[in-house]
């Protein structure tokens, strides 16, 4: 059965990503379309070796689409996805604008995939790449023993803000090199290169930026529990591509640590290796699994964990997410071809 998929954002870093995990997993495409802003109609790309043009979104043109993936600011997935979904296209949807709304799932294939079976919306949202990266790490633990608490430090790469965000980061590593001085920052809040940044997201309330925020909330709903304590602090760091982060976790029942291990080694979507050094974004980048590391019982904390995280921030992070979604709703029937 070959399926009518557009992609929306498509000459982004997302996007171009979310059409590299179509070709590569072999989705049933029949046909694909690629969207995205005026300066980019016309481009060309290529899937499974045929040129396709990239086309500016139009109400009419993705009439008809079977599968719509995702990759657009938020302002502008609140008119176009909806505009997919009600002429009945399923929407996996990489941006935050649906993800903390009640009718539409927010969706981990490996951790919550359950709840596609009920979903209220053809529009499925796709969480937040830290989120997803550190619930795939926990969740076997948290069916076993429970989570209660989870403190987070994040170290961001670049790619997460985009391609202008790798540009200048680049750019300010080779003028770095070359000896000369370094252009002031444009994307990022400040110079990247040789730095650390905790402000490159909007402040909201009670102090937390809008990354740490997401990562509170939609903790919360994809394991349907608003008990669970979340205290994150996000930092982007001078890495092009793959975050990682630094988890202390406390479970509500005891969990020896030969046992916290043998749940990671079977944990969907997780590779485990004590060493951590064997873990580092470097070798995340490319990859779509979620590697862990380091893990080791918290001494300030009963039922408490130490453990490392890393993952490539736009594969399993966003697109690759975004298509074993679209692969789940296929396999449980939701998904079908039009025509």
């Amino acid at each position: 059965m070959s399926l009518k998929v557009g992609i929306f954002g498509a000459t982004g870093l997302v996007g171009e990503t979310m059409r590299k995990c179509l070709e590569e997993r072999r989705f049933p495409v029949g046909e694909l379309r690629l969207f995205a802003s005026e300066r980019s109609e016309g481009e060309t790309k290529t899937f499974h070796g045929d040129p396709i043009k990239v086309e500016t979104l139009n109400e009419s043109r993705i009439k008809g689409l079977d599968l719509v993936l995702a990759s657009l600011p938020a302002k502008s997935s609140l008119i176009w996805n909806r505009l997919a979904a009600n002429g009945g296209s399923w929407v996996v949807d990489n941006s935050s604008a649906f993800r903390m709304d009640a009718k539409v799932a927010l969706v981990i294939p490996e951790v919550n995939g359950e709840v596609l079976d009920t979903a209220k919306s053809h529009i499925v949202a796709n969480p937040n790449c830290s989120t997803i990266q550190m619930l795939i790490a926990l969740n076997e633990w948290h069916k076993k023993a429970g989570v209660k608490r989870i403190v987070v430090s994040t170290y961001q790469a670049s790619s997460g803000k985009g391609a202008e965000a790798l540009n200048e980061l680049t750019d300010q590593a080779l003028a770095f090199g070359r000896g000369e001085a370094v252009a002031p920052a444009t994307v990022h809040a400040d110079r990247l290169f040789g730095n650390l940044l905790t402000g490159d997201w909007a402040m909201g309330e009670g102090g937390f930026n809008d990354e740490e925020s997401k990562i509170i909330q939609e903790t919360r709903k994809i394991w349907g529990d608003e008990s669970i304590a979340v205290a994150p602090t996000t930092v982007r760091v001078p890495v092009w591509n793959a975050h990682s982060e630094s988890i202390a976790v406390e479970l509500k029942e005891p969990l020896n640590l030969e046992t916290a291990i043998g749940l990671l080694k079977v944990a969907p979507g997780v590779k485990f290796a004590q060493d951590a050094a064997e873990w580092m974004p470097i070798n995340a980048d490319g990859r779509d699994e979620v590697f862990v590391g380091r893990v080791r019982p918290d001494p300030t904390c009963a039922n408490g964990f130490l453990l490392w995280v890393v993952s490539d921030n736009l594969r399993k992070g966003a697109a690759l997410n975004a298509v074993q979604i679209a692969e789940l709703l296929h396999r449980k029937g939701l998904l079908k071809a039009s025509q």
